[in-house]
C-alpha cells in the first residue's frame, strides 16, 4: 500500500513537472513569436522616414473581366438592371485609372476591396494584370478583399440569353493571386485572416485587414454582406501596433467595411458588426485614420466627441458616377495627411486613345445620366406600383435622382434648402414612413461640411517606456 501511495505520488509529480515545463515553453513561444514579431517589422522600404508620400485610395472596382461575355442579352441585362454600377464600361474605367496614375505617379495605391463584380476568378486574373502594368511604372500597389471578391457563388458568365457558373477563387487564392500587390512583401500575416502590415514608410504604417466574412458562402448559397474582426485578428493587430510603437510609426488602417456609421439608416451590413470593439483597440494606439468602402458613397465620418478623433473615409465606388478616389498626401516633416478626392478622367483617356465612344468621350454626362436614371426608374416604379399618381411618382423620383447624384458625390450638403423647398420633397414628407422616406431625410440633415476633404493631424507615438 505505502508502495502505491509513492509510486502515485512519483507519477503526480513528474506530472506537474511536465505541466510546468509546457506551461513555460508556451510562454516562451508566444514570447518569441511577439519579439520575432518585433524584429521582423523593420520597414524595408525605400520611403523613408524623411519622404513625403502621395497615396491613391480607391475601392469598389467591381470588375468584370470581357473574357466573361459575348456582349449579348443576358449580359446587356445583367449591366442595366444593377444598382447604377456602370459596368458596361468597367474595363475602360479602369484603363483611364490607370492612365491617371501613370500621368500622376503616386507612391502607393490602396484598394480597400469589392475588386471584382461578383469573385469571378477571370476577373480578379485580369485585374492583377492591371496592377501589373501600375507598379512596373513606379507605384506600388496594396489590396484587400471585399465582401464580393472570395468564395462568392453568384459568380457568373454570359453568353446569348443565358447565364452560367464561373469559377470563383478561395481565400488561399486571393493572397496568390495578388502575392505581388501587399502579400509577398508584407511585414506580418495574420494567420486568421487575409490581414497583413505593410510600411511604406519608417514612420507611417498600413494595416490592411481583411473584415470579410466568406467562409460560409458556397453551404449558404449567397455572399455574405457583413463584416468583422476575429478574436484571433484582434490578438493580431494588437501586436502588430506594440510593434509600431516600439518604431514610433503612426499606422492607418485600411479595410473594406466602415468602422463608424456612415448613415442614418444605412448600417446593417455595412458598418462592423463588432465596431465597437475595433474602435477601442485602434483608439488606444491612437489610430485616427481608417480608409474603408463597401458603402459606395463618399463620405467622411468621425467621433469629434472623443478628445482624440477618429475619423473613417468611405471611398465612393470607383465604379459608380462620379467615379471617385481618394489622394492623401503625407508630409513627414509636418506629420500630416492631407486628403482630397479626383474623379478618373474617362473623357480625357478616350480622347487621347482615339476612341469613337461617344459616351467615352462624353464619359462625366453618360454617366451621371446613367446613374440618375438608375435612381429614378427605380423609385418611380416602387411608387406607382404602391399607387400613388403618375405627376406625384414623377416628383418625389426626381427628388431621390437629385439626392443621389449629391450624396454619391459626397456634396449632399450643398443646396439643401432648394431640395427642402421642392414639391417632390414635400411629398416624400407627407408620405408613410418607409426605407426610402427616412433615407431621403438622413440625406438632407447629413450636417458634414466637407466629405471629399480633411487635414489630419498625426499624434505623436513615442515608444512605450521599458521597465
Amino acid at each position: 500500500m505505502i508502495l502505491k501511495y509513492a509510486l502515485k505520488e512519483s507519477v503526480d509529480t513528474k506530472k506537474k513537472v511536465l505541466l510546468l515545463v509546457l506551461s513555460v515553453v508556451i510562454l516562451l513561444i508566444g514570447i518569441l513569436s511577439y519579439l520575432v514579431l518585433i524584429k521582423d517589422t523593420t520597414p524595408s522600404s525605400e520611403h523613408k522616414s524623411d519622404k513625403d508620400l502621395t497615396f491613391f485610395v480607391a475601392s469598389d472596382i467591381h470588375y468584370l473581366s470581357d473574357k466573361l461575355t459575348d456582349h449579348g442579352a443576358a449580359y446587356e441585362k445583367f449591366v442595366t438592371t444593377g444598382d447604377g454600377k456602370v459596368l458596361k464600361y468597367i474595363d475602360s474605367i479602369m484603363d483611364a485609372f490607370v492612365y491617371d496614375i501613370k500621368k500622376e505617379k503616386p507612391d502607393i495605391l490602396i484598394v480597400s476591396g469589392d475588386l471584382t463584380t461578383n469573385g469571378e476568378k477571370a476577373s480578379h486574373l485580369d485585374l492583377a494584370e492591371k496592377f501589373k502594368t501600375i507598379e512596373e511604372n513606379g507605384t506600388q500597389v496594396l489590396v484587400v478583399p471585399g465582401n464580393h471578391d472570395i468564395y462568392n457563388p453568384f459568380a457568373r458568365s454570359f453568353q446569348g440569353d443565358k447565364q452560367y457558373f464561373a469559377d470563383y477563387i478561395s481565400d488561399k487564392d486571393f493572397s496568390e493571386i495578388y502575392g505581388p500587390y501587399g502579400y509577398d512583401n508584407a511585414l506580418s500575416r495574420d494567420e486568421n485572416s487575409l490581414s497583413y502590415l505593410a510600411a511604406p514608410s519608417d514612420k507611417l504604417w498600413l494595416l490592411m485587414l481583411d473584415s470579410n466574412k466568406y467562409m460560409d458562402n458556397i453551404t449558404v448559397g449567397v455572399p455574405s454582406a457583413d463584416g468583422l474582426l476575429k478574436k484571433g485578428t484582434q490578438d493580431w493587430i494588437k501586436n502588430c501596433l506594440n510593434a509600431a510603437k516600439e518604431k514610433e510609426a503612426n499606422v492607418v488602417v485600411v479595410m473594406h467595411h466602415n468602422i463608424l456609421n456612415h448613415s442614418e439608416v444605412i448600417r446593417e451590413g455595412y458598418t462592423l458588426n463588432n465596431s465597437g470593439q475595433a474602435l477601442i483597440l485602434l483608439k488606444d494606439y491612437p489610430v485616427n485614420l481608417v480608409l474603408s468602402g463597401h458603402i459606395h458613397v463618399q463620405d467622411i465620418s468621425s467621433d469629434l466627441k472623443s478628445p482624440d478623433p477618429l475619423y473613417d473615409i468611405a471611398s465612393g465606388a470607383l465604379s459608380v458616377y462620379p467615379h471617385l478616389y481618394g489622394v492623401i498626401n503625407y508630409s513627414a516633416a509636418n506629420n500630416t495627411l492631407n486628403y482630397h478626392t479626383q474623379s478618373v478622367e474617362v473623357d480625357s483617356w478616350a480622347k487621347i486613345k482615339h476612341i469613337k465612344d461617344k459616351n467615352l468621350l462624353n464619359f462625366n454626362t453618360y454617366s451621371k445620366d446613367y446613374f440618375g436614371k438608375v435612381s429614378y426608374n427605380r423609385t418611380y416604379k416602387s411608387l406607382i406600383d404602391s399607387g400613388y399618381a403618375d405627376k406625384q411618382a414623377q416628383l418625389m423620383a426626381d427628388t431621390i435622382r437629385t439626392l443621389n447624384l449629391r450624396y454619391f458625390s459626397g456634396t449632399e450638403n450643398l443646396n439643401a434648402t432648394e431640395v427642402k423647398n421642392s414639391e417632390g420633397y414635400k411629398l416624400w414628407l407627407d408620405s408613410p414612413d418607409s426605407f426610402r422616406k427616412f433615407y431621403i431625410e438622413s440625406i438632407v440633415t447629413d450636417n458634414n461640411t466637407d466629405d471629399n476633404r480633411l487635414t489630419i493631424q498625426l499624434p505623436q507615438i513615442n515608444k512605450a517606456p521599458s521597465n
